[in-house]
């Protein structure tokens, strides 16, 4: 008797995209293991390098360096095992039940 595995998804990787960057990725590799936008980490960055003097931007650099590139074959984002389904449209011309208040039952 043999045992095999279930499926599992691939694990979170925190890597610098190739195709949607700025300067390096760095920003949009960290808005995508977050689930975050990466114009948010953009502004943390800023703001953060603002209230440091200067300080934390050392690490935008540091992280250029130490992030890997997303592979070329890396599938597109979001990853479709990763991704929401989506909601499915109500049909054309037909509108939901509203409630009743209180439950008929």
């Amino acid at each position: 008797m043999t045992y095999t595995a279930p499926p599992r998804p691939p694990y979170k990787q925190l890597c610098r995209p190739v195709t949607d960057r700025m300067i390096a990725g760095v920003a949009s590799g960290l808005g995508r293991y977050f689930a975050v936008d990466p114009t948010l980490v953009r502004v943390v960055f800023a703001v953060a390098g603002l209230f440091t003097g200067g300080i934390a931007l050392i690490a935008y650099p540091i992280m250029w360096f130490l992030m890997p590139e997303e592979p070329a074959d890396a599938p597109a984002w979001p990853h479709p095992t990763q991704a929401a389904s989506p909601a499915v449209p109500p049909t054309a011309g037909t509108r939901p039940a509203p409630p009743t208040y209180p439950p008929a039952g």
